[in-house]
C-alpha cells in the first residue's frame, strides 16, 4: 500500500478547508486535541490504579 507524499497531503488539506471552512476546521482540530489530551490522561490514571492496585495486594500479602 503506497504511502501518501507531500503533495497528496497538500491536495487533502485544500480539499478539507474548501468543504468545512478555515473557522471549521480549527474547531475541529481543537476538538480533537482535547480528545487525544482526555485519552492519555485515561490511560495514565488507568496505569496509576493498576500500580497502586498491586501494592495494595502485595502488601496484603
Amino acid at each position: 500500500m503506497p504511502s501518501l507524499g507531500g503533495w497528496e497531503w497538500v491536495i487533502i488539506l485544500v480539499i478539507v478547508l474548501l468543504v468545512f471552512g478555515i473557522g471549521r476546521v480549527g474547531k475541529l482540530g481543537e476538538e480533537l486535541g482535547r480528545g487525544v489530551r482526555a485519552f492519555r490522561e485515561g490511560i495514565r490514571e488507568g496505569s496509576e490504579d493498576e500500580s497502586t492496585e498491586v501494592e495494595s495486594v502485595e502488601e496484603s500479602e
